[in-house]
């Protein structure tokens, strides 16, 4: 820990080579928590929000996932995965705030933290993009990794 792991001894980036690192089963758990006005909560009804582009909840989960399974195509040092599974669950609470949750999992040399912010991260992106039309007073107040497992470490957030 304390080093950069994505720069080598002469100071040139370099993705990190996991050729000699054991495969193990991993798993990492993100969430994003976000804000919505009453604007866009006077549209919630049975589990989901209802908008003119169609389900928010259900087109945000879909997203997260693709998003998750493309994270290393799209953050330039992560070694492309090929997810075992990949989970997004929305919970919306009386203070018109949501959970987003993205756990992410996979048998490889190399930890799944990146795919679960990724998919946690843009589920959030989608639910504000369905719902600015309603308000643009929605708030994504935080993305953070809560758990991995797997691999040299295991993390739990405190």
């Amino acid at each position: 820990m304390g080093e950069f792991t994505h720069i080598d001894h002469t100071g040139k980036v370099t993705m990190v080579d996991v050729t000699n690192k054991q495969e193990t089963s991993r798993t990492a758990k993100a969430i994003s928590k976000m804000f919505l006005p009453d604007e866009v909560m006077i549209h919630f009804a049975n589990g989901e929000i209802n908008s003119t582009k169609g389900g928010v909840f259900q087109t945000a989960i879909i997203a997260g996932i693709m998003a998750a399974k493309k994270t290393g195509e799209l953050i330039p040092l992560c070694h492309p995965l090929g997810l075992n599974n990949t989970n997004i669950d929305i919970v919306v609470s009386n203070n018109n705030e949501i959970e987003i949750t993205c756990i992410a999992t996979v048998f490889a040399r190399t930890g799944v933290e990146m795919e679960a912010l990724m998919g946690a991260s843009i589920a959030a992106l989608t639910v504000y993009d369905m719902c600015k039309a309603m308000s643009h007073d929605i708030v994504i107040k935080e993305t953070k990794l809560l758990e991995k497992t797997g691999g040299k470490s295991d993390y739990r957030a405190k």
